[in-house]
């Protein structure tokens, strides 16, 4: 069996880690290379950079901060925001991203996700999906960093994504995010079994039963969290130890 990963996410603004609830209340979190370096000598599987307002602020991501990242880390590296072409990938890429992660560019142009596969592979391009439940029950993809809702299914996104050659799904839940109320299950079951390709869990982890939660219950294949390691409320080398108690593959 494939083993679960956990995936600490640096969401970057003004070159410094933040974390916020529902996508709004932003604080400091701390520098984004420090972190970064922490939790690849703790264990993480992977570590997820995205730049949150290169999209609002129409400029490109911060390279010379992902290079500074990347050189202090050993671990697969995703870099998100603000890329809309196959160069903004390259120099991405040639700064030390191992894959690359696209949301609302990807939403207004899918031929995007289907240009990236081509040119590096569908293993280097994560689709992220920004959701929200509405009041009529369904998941909607929001886009511009959770400004601006649009009224595509978040499901029927996710299958396109797939078709279109994204490798992997990011599923950030915004009525979740920052809660540490648990995982959005229902929604992240949904794709991870219905679709062919991995599913990461974003939104709301905030207890080590959330996590075992989202593998067991929501069968994801991996599970990212934000602030819950950068102010120290749970460590990753407790977290995958709990996982490994509760018969969950991990690497440890």
């Amino acid at each position: 069996m494939l083993t679960k990963r956990i995936i600490p996410c640096l969401d970057i603004k003004d070159g410094r880690t933040v974390k916020g609830t529902n996508f709004v209340n932003l604080r400091d979190a701390g520098d984004p290379v420090e972190l970064g370096s922490l939790y690849a000598k703790q264990g993480a599987d992977e570590l997820v950079f995205l730049d949150i307002t290169a999209t609002v602020e129409k400029r490109k991501t911060l390279a010379d901060l992902v290079n500074k990242i990347a050189h202090h880390i050993n671990i697969p590296f995703t870099v998100g925001g603000g890329i809309s072409s196959v160069e903004d990938v390259r120099v991405l890429l040639q700064n030390g991203a191992d894959k690359i992660s696209v949301n609302t560019s990807a939403f207004k142009r899918p031929e995007l996700i289907r240009e990236l596969s081509l040119q590096f592979g569908s293993q280097c391009v994560v689709l992220a999906i920004d959701t929200r439940c509405e009041s009529d029950g369904e998941w909607y993809v929001y886009l511009n960093g959770g400004r601006t809702k649009t009224e595509m299914r978040c499901f029927d996104w996710a299958v396109m994504g797939q078709e279109l050659g994204a490798g992997e799904i990011l599923l950030t839940s915004m009525n979740h995010d920052g809660t540490k109320q648990g995982f959005a299950l229902d929604i992240t079951r949904k794709l991870s079994d219905q679709l062919q390709i991995p599913v990461i869990a974003s939104g709301g982890g905030g207890a080590l039963e959330h996590f075992s939660d989202v593998f067991q219950l929501a069968h994801a294949d991996a599970a990212l969290a934000a602030s819950i390691f950068h102010f120290k409320e749970i460590g990753i080398p407790e977290l995958k130890s709990y996982l490994h108690n509760q018969n969950i593959p991990v690497r440890l």
